[in-house]
C-alpha cells in the first residue's frame, strides 16, 4: 500500500460504542498487512456541548463552572477511549496516532479525512433501522456520501 516513499493514511473513526470497537478490531485483524505499511490514525469526536442551552431552557443561565466541568469530563472520557484504542493497536503490532476534535461527528470526520489526505476511512455501523436513522441520523451514511475517498463501513454480526 506504499507509493514511493509516501505512506498511505488510514483513519478509523471511533466513539464509545461497541460497533466502533468492533470496527477497529476488524480493521486490525483483516487489513493488518495494509495497516502495517500505512499510517494509522484513530480519530474520535467530542460532540459540541449544548449544556448551556439545555440548562437555560429549564433553569435559566447555566453556571459556567458546571459547563466547564462537564466539558472536562467529556474530554477525559474521549482521551481514555483513544488511549484504549491505541493500546489495542499496539497489541496488534501497530503504532497508531490518535486525534480528537470537537463538533458534529459526521462533519468533523469528513473534515479530517480531507485535511489529512486519508486514503481509507473505516467506520462501525450502529445497524439502526430506517426509522431510527431518520430521527438520529447516520454518521456512516453521511460519511459514505460526503467523505473524500473510500469509506469502509464495518457491520458487527448479529
Amino acid at each position: 500500500m506504499e507509493e514511493g516513499n509516501a505512506k498511505k493514511k488510514i483513519m478509523v473513526a471511533i466513539d464509545d460504542s461497541e460497533c466502533s470497537h468492533y470496527a477497529l478490531e476488524w480493521a486490525l485483524d483483516n487489513l493488518g498487512h495494509s495497516i502495517a505499511g500505512s499510517e494509522l490514525i484513530v480519530f474520535s469526536v467530542q460532540p459540541s456541548s449544548n449544556y448551556g442551552s439545555v440548562y437555560a431552557a429549564s433553569y435559566g443561565a447555566a453556571p459556567v463552572d458546571l459547563i466547564r466541568s462537564l466539558d472536562e469530563n467529556r474530554k477525559k472520557l474521549t482521551l481514555g477511549l483513544l488511549e484504549k484504542a491505541k493500546e489495542i493497536c499496539s497489541q496488534h503490532g501497530v503504532n497508531a496516532e490518535t486525534m480528537t476534535e470537537v463538533g458534529d461527528p459526521k462533519e468533523e470526520i469528513c473534515k479530517a479525512v480531507d485535511k489529512l489526505n486519508i486514503q481509507l476511512l473505516v467506520l462501525g455501523s450502529h445497524s439502526r433501522g430506517a426509522i431510527k436513522r431518520a430521527f438520529l441520523g447516520s454518521v456512516s451514511n453521511y460519511c459514505v456520501h460526503n467523505a473524500k475517498g473510500p469509506v469502509l463501513v464495518v457491520k458487527k454480526p448479529a
